[in-house]
């Protein structure tokens, strides 16, 4: 995407030493990687793995569903460690370095949730998490807590059906966290240095039944030539500025046939002046995607929905942009690449069917796109030269919920039970 969209965040690089790759390949210091579109370019990366066939493996304390991320050479990721909340910091080796323990762990209510939902973010100094427990911390790169304070003692309970899914993210001054839900929703900004709140505004819509229920992860973006913050929820896009949070850009009619029981889980995504938003509810047969132009200001309801498709979409997957393209990773296993300015399908593909559904995000590196299964099954496909082939079809021997991480030319995987680095076969 233009640099204008950038997420306000320094790229940090891996060392060629340890990784035997170029030099230029970015840390992933979040959910959705550098531009928060869960795609990288460059690089070479594995195609057959398997829970038997892998570079290196080592067990996690407990079950959570959060994805890692790299900041030089290191790994940090969240999981409960003998029931509490927990920071857990490996090196590229599968060692591990530390970990920061906090309090009792709020264990997820879905069979593919977890009380370490939120997945970490780091802004080259600290490590950030947040806990469905409530607690929010900031963890210095040695493993020191540098603070920590709890937002369901500070601002009450989430009233979220299931379990909490938004992670942090990072301003140049502030740690940014967002909850929406039924009930008093907000985004809030914290000093990362002190942990102290600098601002939080409302946002509260009325909608139907659970339609103002959020989980997913707001993008920094720039707008309008300010570093500015880009929410998802309640049936509406807004952009905030990220000094004070107050909204400068809103765009809703996103259900105007007041459906119930639609929660924003997919984190739209970006490519140039156009934001996909996948929303409806894939899972049940009543997808819907938009195309909204990131352009104007106020309320733009009337004049920036560009498109609407009603025949493809995506309940909980997060869609990748890529080479100027948003591909889509459906529930049931279907894949489709859209062209975002028109909406128009560019082309299409499917991996075999099973009766387990999709839930990790998918990741796109190099041409290859990495989809795991919730089964604990990872397909690779290539992509190239706007083809869909099915390369390989990966058992990983138990759930995989998080999204892959790249590393260099390896590929990290988040299972239920145990973190695996997979790499090209020597």
């Amino acid at each position: 995407m233009p640099n204008k969209f950038h997420l306000a965040a320094i790229v940090l690089v891996i060392s060629s030493a340890s990784l035997g790759v170029a030099a230029d390949v970015p840390d992933w210091r979040s959910w959705r990687g550098p531009l928060g579109n869960g795609s990288v370019e460059r690089g070479t990366y594995p195609v057959k793995f398997s829970e038997s066939e892998f570079l290196w493996r080592t067990q996690l304390p407990g079950k959570g569903c959060s994805t890692p991320i790299i900041l030089d050479e290191m790994i940090y990721l969240t999981a409960p460690a003998d029931g509490n909340d927990a920071l857990l910091c490996y090196d590229l080796k599968g060692v591990e370095k530390w970990r920061s323990v906090f309090g009792k762990e709020n264990a997820g209510k879905h069979r593919n949730g977890s009380g370490s939902n939120a997945s970490p973010v780091t802004d080259g100094s600290a490590v950030f998490v947040f806990f469905k427990s409530g607690t929010f911390a900031a963890v210095e790169l040695d493993g020191k807590v540098r603070w920590k304070t709890d937002l369901v003692e500070r601002f009450g309970k989430d009233t979220l059906f299931w379990d909490h899914g938004t992670s942090p993210v990072l301003t140049e001054r502030f740690v940014v966290m967002t909850r929406m839900h039924q009930g008093e929703s907000w985004l809030a900004a914290f000093d990362k240095a002190t942990g102290e709140i600098a601002w939080k505004v409302a946002r509260n819509y009325s909608v139907p039944t659970e339609c103002d229920h959020g989980y997913s992860t707001p993008l920094v973006i720039q707008h309008q030539g300010k570093e500015s913050i880009l929410v998802w929820g309640a049936e509406h896009l807004t952009i905030h500025n990220a000094s004070d949070g107050q909204v400068v850009w809103s765009c809703g009619n996103f259900n105007p046939e007041a459906n119930k029981l639609w929660p924003a889980i997919a984190t739209p995504v970006i490519v140039g002046d156009m934001v996909v938003i996948a929303y409806g509810r894939n899972d049940r047969g009543v997808p819907r995607l938009h195309g909204i132009r990131m352009t104007g200001s106020g309320d733009v309801t009337a004049t920036n929905h560009a498109w609407r498709r009603d025949d493809v979409g995506t309940f909980v997957p997060t869609p990748v942009a890529y080479h100027g393209r948003v591909i889509l990773v459906r529930d049931r296993g279907e894949v489709a690449c859209i062209d975002p300015a028109t909406g128009n399908t560019i082309w299409e593909g499917t991996f075999p069917r099973h009766r387990s559904n999709y839930y990790a995000s998918p990741l796109i590196a190099g041409d290859k796109l990495y989809a795991p299964r919730e089964d604990g099954t990872v397909f690779v496909a290539s992509i190239a030269n706007d083809k869909f082939e099915v390369l390989s079809e990966n058992d990983m021997g138990e759930s995989v919920i998080g999204s892959p991480v790249p590393a260099g030319n390896r590929i990290l995987i988040r299972g239920e039970s145990h973190l695996f680095c997979v790499a090209l076969k020597e």
